[in-house]
């Protein structure tokens, strides 16, 4: 995957009737999502495991550039939390091992209730690097973790944190930890998975993005307001947008802005 071009999908690859029109009429819905755009975030992983063979599958059913984001199970977050996690974390990479070189990261999402803790954090990444070589970003969201010790530790064990929209204190809005790999995640404002956003904001987001690039390697966008369907147009204006913004710069045209709002009407009208 090219360095520094933000790459946009959502949480999961359910279409819409709302975009049907917005993507090939033929094909499984996987094969369909991944002819518009290039990364996806499986997060069923979280609340099931699925067969080595259901990711084999998926990763024939997308082109060879596409790239997959999953969800570390709950089990280890939210249950053990962090603790003890070898048994769960071999089966889980047995099985997404089935993505092949396809699967890009890992996605560490914690409980609100979960404080930073340097030892039980340095033991469980490493131990999560010790088994993979994909990138690793972890989700918190109580306000221990972003601190500047644990941004620090996060930054050292090559963890990225996540952005998250809305943010759980106000620095959870921007990337941290380790600088290479800039993850966003909007789930949907004001009202969590439910919310949609609004052409003014999906060119803030843009902006974001653009800004992000600027330091980090790679930089991934998740829409994950998944709730009434808004994921999916989100995604689609803001890789329309991205797009132009790379046509621009490459041509240097001058006043270019002015045709960004075109590439979100022409997406979510």
């Amino acid at each position: 995957m090219a360095e520094n071009k933000p790459f946009v999908g959502t949480a999961g690859w359910t279409i819409p009737a709302a975009h049907r029109s917005s993507v090939p009429a033929t094909g499984s819905q996987l094969e369909r999502y991944a002819s518009r755009l290039p990364v996806v975030e499986i997060n069923s992983s979280f609340y099931k495991p699925h067969q080595r063979e259901t990711y084999e599958r998926w990763a024939c059913s997308v082109p060879d550039h596409f790239r997959f984001s999953v969800k570390v199970p709950k089990a280890a977050t939210h249950e053990r939390r962090l603790i003890d996690c070898r048994d769960l974390l071999d089966a889980f990479m047995g099985e997404v091992g089935g993505l092949g070189e396809k699967l890009s990261a890992l996605l560490v999402q914690l409980p609100p209730s979960l404080q930073f803790d340097r030892q039980i954090a340095k033991k469980f990444f490493a131990l999560l690097h010790d088994k993979t070589d994909c990138r690793l970003v972890c989700e918190p969201r109580h306000a221990s973790w972003f601190e500047p010790g644990a941004d620090a530790l996060l930054s050292r064990l090559r963890v990225g944190r996540v952005a998250a929209d809305p943010a759980s204190v106000p620095a959870a809005s921007a990337p941290g930890g380790w600088h290479e790999l800039a993850y966003f995640r909007f789930h949907g404002a004001p009202h969590v998975y439910f919310s949609d956003y609004d052409a003014g904001r999906l060119l803030e987001i843009s902006a974001q993005l653009a800004d992000a690039g600027a330091s980090a390697t790679e930089v991934w966008c998740i829409f994950d307001n998944t709730a009434r369907g808004h994921a999916l147009g989100n995604a689609l204006a803001v890789d329309a947008i991205m797009r132009q913004m790379t046509f621009n710069s490459l041509n240097a045209r001058p006043a270019a802005t002015r045709s960004y709002p075109n590439a979100v009407q022409s997406i979510v009208r």
